[in-house]
């Protein structure tokens, strides 16, 4: 059952996807060579606390973190450990928060420091094909519209599109109906209308598509060992254009920053 919300709901699930978005930029202040995926998740969870609200991800179904860290061919549900990021990496940083009863979500890819045009190459074609996504998200639209732009653009680029994650509607809990794929078929699925909040979130490979699980039981991984990219809004069905819940401006703004100080490379 789709759980539609008032204009109220959605100013709040607004705020707390800015807050998410305010944490990721944040983090992009510190994501570097020589910096654990431990640290950023203390940061992290300092962060959100000093808001007044806290961490989505922490507890929930078991999950020990703040933060999930999932670092070149890790695809989602990255465990914060002690390792230290090295020149080259990717790093998706997905985060949640809980506050006044509703969840903000979002993943960012982040290069970290120089890394090769093919990762770079990567992370451009999930950013573009989440945009495209988006400009499906209307009232009138049906789901599978939002998932076949998804997979044009990504498959487009060379890249393929993994299957089994899936994006969320998003509300009072962190996974609500309807399940948003990254693949599929124009005018199928699900009817769009305004109120209905969900996030779309493309998990895009370098190689096969195909994933596997690791043994501690959440860190999803490529197959073929080849990295992944994830980025992630949420976003409200209205009527016209789609109500980005979510922003990357604070985070583009810092890497563009790091650029300029410090000649590292980013995305535009």
């Amino acid at each position: 059952m789709l759980n539609y919300k008032t204009s109220r709901e959605i100013e709040i699930l607004r705020e707390n996807n800015l807050l998410v978005s305010k944490v990721l930029a944040e983090l992009a202040k510190y994501i570097k060579p020589g910096i654990t995926t431990q640290k950023l998740d203390i940061i992290a969870e300092e962060y959100i606390r000093g808001y007044g609200a806290e961490p989505g991800f922490k507890g929930y179904n078991g999950f020990p973190n703040t933060l999930c860290t999932s670092v070149n061919s890790q695809v989602v549900h990255g465990i914060p450990s002690g390792y230290s990021l090295i020149e080259g990496d990717i790093i998706s940083v997905d985060c949640g928060v809980i506050k006044n009863g509703f969840y903000g979500d979002s993943a960012f890819t982040f290069p970290v420091g120089e890394v090769d045009g093919k990762a770079m190459k990567l992370l451009e074609y999930t950013r573009e094909s989440l945009e495209k996504g988006v400009e499906q998200a209307v009232h009138g639209n049906r789901l599978g519209d939002i998932s076949f732009a998804v997979q044009k653009h990504a498959e487009r680029g060379g890249f393929s599109v993994v299957r089994e994650m899936v994006g969320h509607g998003l509300g009072k809990n962190l996974h609500e109906p309807p399940e948003v794929p990254n693949y599929g078929n124009r005018k199928q699925g699900v009817k769009l209308k305004k109120g209905l909040v969900i996030c779309i979130e493309p998990m895009i490979n370098m190689g096969i598509k195909s994933i596997i699980q690791e043994t501690n039981g959440w860190t999803i991984r490529t197959l073929d060992n080849k990295p992944s990219a994830h980025f992630e809004y949420a976003v409200a069905i209205d009527k016209g254009k789609a109500d980005v819940l979510t922003t990357f401006r604070f985070i583009d703004e810092v890497l563009e920053n790091k650029i300029i100080s410090n000649g590292e490379t980013t995305i535009n």
